[in-house]
């Protein structure tokens, strides 16, 4: 079990709950209250990067995978590569909030932060979780100071969304000694100069199961390098599997239990995923404004025009919003971990993490999406120059892409989000359907008196009710109409999905925005007051979007017109002034130089 850094802040609640809970500001954890260590920390990193990864980009973007190991190795001496290593075999065993700010603070190559990312997160923690006593002692002491590094395989160029369906097999000599497996990997980070891998095969052509196998072992080899859209630097290549023979020792967890392995690992994979990307937009937005500030047209720079404002304030609030999310989200999954004490079993461990599966795809997805508009923009500012490799818009923008399909598609993690609610709901473990029905009679029967907030997000308290209405109002309708058979309708599946995240989004916002308020006055919170103000426009427009096509879709004839009536009710509001709004926040940016509040 992780130890935290700092006390606790964030109060621990039921994973999905957000829809139907109101929460307090100071049961929510934000980046303000990150401790001094863990700020050192992420000093740390930022230095290592700065000092140590950026003089090497070239070398790094050229492939040169000895460089990129050293690197690593000298992460591992900083103890970088440690952070989610138990510190009884040579790991500093922080917390989450801790680990996924690393990821973070390392973004800024996305060549070596997804090397850096696959070794600590995906490579490494199916044994921290899952190995036995043996197999942690042998490898996390050389895994947690980067002298082997990790790689985790999965994916099969038949299996890639669908990883059950995997190809691989494995069966077990006729002495009992060993494992032979056969079969092919595809897509795997690292495997050009990782030491040790997770390779997932059938037993039997059965039972997906675990395996760990070391570069050396008889019958396995590594394919060519991918030379691939971006993050270039990147090792990717195919694994061979040709009667790799392995010592029985090497099976990892039990036969047949390999899916554990597999999405549990993935969850955390998601959340540090989602930090990554807020880092690498916040990274690419500073590209941005000093760009915009040294460029002339027309006789002035070009940061003084409003349309380039726009770009600049809707890429801060978009990062400002990101942050809320994922320190929301980590602090609750450590709160969770914090209840069970020192040395709780590695089982218990995945629990706490998986009860947040749904907060953990919406930061993969959400992440993800944001970062791809802010390197859009980025490269926009920049025009020509922003597609000439020698400019650092170029590559930002091409490495943005692969994180809509790293961690599972952005298309599963949105029918994971609305399936593991809808699953839960029905499970009776969220009280979904109760508040399903108490908005489906409250939208029948109009003329309740609006709700009434004060503060200066009085504003954003009601859009943010409103939204999780549209939302709950959308899912019931879907429900009504397909039952069981909702999985099948991916279309409302992905569409209820952009509603949550987009309620959650902004609640995230909105909550560390008030935390602030009650915290350090509203003078002091005037900016994050703006770009809360400003990211609910979108957001809710986002949600009366998914509604709408929901709506459409399930209804007909006069029950599409009174829904679509009900729709409008809902979303009816007074809008923002996001002009004078994005003004504000793209000044106060280019006033300092960077991305702060």
């Amino acid at each position: 079990m992780a130890t935290t850094t700092t006390p606790v802040t964030a109060k621990p609640v039921k994973g999905g709950s957000f829809l139907v809970e109101e929460r307090d500001p100071h049961d929510v954890f934000t980046p303000e209250d990150l401790s001094e260590e863990q700020r050192q920390i992420a000093k740390t990193a930022v230095e290592f990067l700065t000092n140590e990864v950026l003089p090497a980009a070239a070398d790094i973007e050229a492939k040169k995978l000895d460089i990129t190991k050293a690197l690593l190795r000298k992460a591992g001496d900083l103890g970088l590569m440690g952070v989610d290593v138990p510190e009884a075999y040579g790991g500093l065993e922080m917390d989450k909030v801790t680990s996924a700010l690393i990821a973070e603070s390392i973004s800024k190559l996305a060549s070596f932060s997804v090397a850096f990312s696959a070794h600590v997160g995906i490579g490494t923690l199916p044994i921290v979780w899952y190995g036995t006593e043996a197999q942690k002692k042998k490898y996390l002491p050389k895994l947690a100071t980067g002298e082997w590094i990790a790689a985790y395989a999965l994916s099969e160029s038949s299996s890639g969304s669908d990883a059950l369906n995997c190809r691989a097999r494995a069966v077990l000599s006729e002495d009992g000694k060993y494992w032979i497996l056969n079969g092919e990997k595809m897509w795997i980070t690292n495997a050009g100069m990782a030491d040790v891998f997770t390779v997932f095969a059938k037993v039997d052509g059965e039972k997906f199961s675990a395996f760990i196998i070391e570069r050396n072992t008889p019958g396995f080899s590594v394919g060519n390098e991918e030379h691939k859209l971006g993050i270039r630097g990147s090792s990717t290549c195919p694994l061979i599997l040709a009667d790799c023979k392995l010592p029985v020792e090497n099976l990892l967890g039990e036969i047949g239990k390999g899916h554990h392995i597999a999405f549990n690992i993935l969850n955390i994979g998601r959340f540090k995923l989602g930090a990554a990307c807020v880092g690498g937009a916040r990274n690419s937005l500073q590209d941005g404004i000093n760009y915009a500030k040294e460029r002339k047209a027309f006789g002035k720079s070009i940061c003084e025009f409003g349309l380039i404002q726009e770009k600049l304030a809707e890429s801060a609030a978009g990062v400002y919003a990101g942050e809320s999310l994922v320190y929301r989200t980590i602090g609750m999954i450590d709160a969770a971990l914090a209840e069970l004490g020192h040395n709780a079993e590695s089982r218990e461990i995945q629990k706490r993490i998986e009860e947040y599966a749904v907060e953990c795809s919406i930061l993969k997805v959400w992440g993800s999406e944001m970062l791809t508009y802010v390197v859009d923009h980025v490269v926009q500012i920049y025009a020509g120059y922003g597609y000439v490799e020698e400019y650092p818009a170029e590559r930002a923008y091409r490495d943005a892409r692969i994180n809509r399909i790293f961690e599972g598609t952005n298309e599963i993690n949105r029918l994971i989000i609305t399936g593991f609610l809808l699953k839960r709901a029905m499970s009776g473990q969220l009280p979904l359907l109760p508040a399903i029905q108490k908005i489906m009679g409250e939208v029948m029967s109009p003329g309740a008196a609006p709700e009434e907030y004060s503060g200066p997000l009085a504003n954003e308290h009601k859009l943010l009710a409103h939204a999780k209405k549209l939302a709950l109002f959308a899912a019931g309708s879907a429900s009504q109409k397909y039952m069981q058979t909702m999985a099948d309708q991916q279309e409302i599946m992905g569409a209820l999905a952009d509603c949550i995240m987009e309620v959650y989004a902004l609640e995230s916002a909105i909550l560390r925005t008030e935390k602030l308020v009650a915290t350090k006055g509203e003078p002091a919170a005037k900016q994050a007051i703006a770009m809360t103000q400003y990211y609910a426009m979108k957001a809710f427009d986002r949600v009366e979007l998914g509604a709408r096509k929901v709506i459409a879709a399930v209804a007909e004839g006069d029950m599409l017109r009174t829904q679509m009536a009900i729709v409008r009710r809902l979303a009816k509001h007074e809008p923002s002034n996001t002009i004078a709004l994005s003004r504000q926040i793209a000044k106060h940016v280019l006033a300092a130089g960077r991305y702060t509040l």
